[in-house]
């Protein structure tokens, strides 16, 4: 398809390191597709690093953390069973409690911005790299509105490097799947 003029660019969603850059030797990769915020930072350690070097642009998905980066849920936020939270580690009540720091740490960057938290972790992963393009998601106009705003947000170097250094001091508690579907992502 690439070859008839049908596709023009291309793209990979929770690859491997090994995977990405077979692929690229094939037919060169526009962009990938993970998982990738301010609560999920693994991607820092290998993905990041091997997409800058190719060439790679990154489309990170759930940029505020399911929702968790906004704020909004606590130790005695539910999920309906249809919700995937419901079953991800990272939403337990244990889990929501002890990385209440987090979301403490992303409140008090907002509040001295005067913007809302959901800004903040948007601008956050937005200033990471010029080819890192979130992609968070939202059902309601409001949020779509709100989330736009994070364009307009700029962290200074202080502002990040402080952040950074407290996320540092940070242990994230739950897993970010249950194990059988985090078996089936390339990381």
């Amino acid at each position: 398809m690439i070859n008839e003029g049908k596709v023009k660019h291309w793209g990979l969603s929770e690859a491997g390191i090994k995977t990405l850059r077979r692929a690229h030797a094939e037919q060169p990769v526009a962009a990938v597709q993970n998982e990738y915020s301010l609560w999920w930072r693994r991607p820092e350690q290998e993905l990041i690093p091997t997409l800058e070097e190719l060439g790679i642009g990154l489309v990170p998905f759930s940029p505020l953390g399911k929702g968790f980066l906004t704020g909004t849920f606590n130790k005695d936020s539910k999920f309906g069973s249809s919700d995937f939270r419901s079953i991800a580690p990272r939403f337990t009540s244990e889990a929501l409690d002890a990385n209440q720091g987090l979301i403490d740490l992303i409140k008090k960057v907002a509040e001295q911005k005067n913007v809302t938290p959901a800004q903040i972790a948007l601008a956050w992963v937005l200033a990471q790299k010029p080819w890192i393009v979130p992609i968070p998601g939202t059902t309601k106009l409001n949020r779509l509105e709100e989330n736009i705003g994070a364009t307009n947000i700029t962290l200074s170097f202080e502002e990040l490097n402080n952040i950074n250094n407290i996320l540092e001091k940070i242990e994230v508690v739950g897993d970010r799947y249950p194990e059988e579907l985090e078996k089936r992502t390339g990381l």
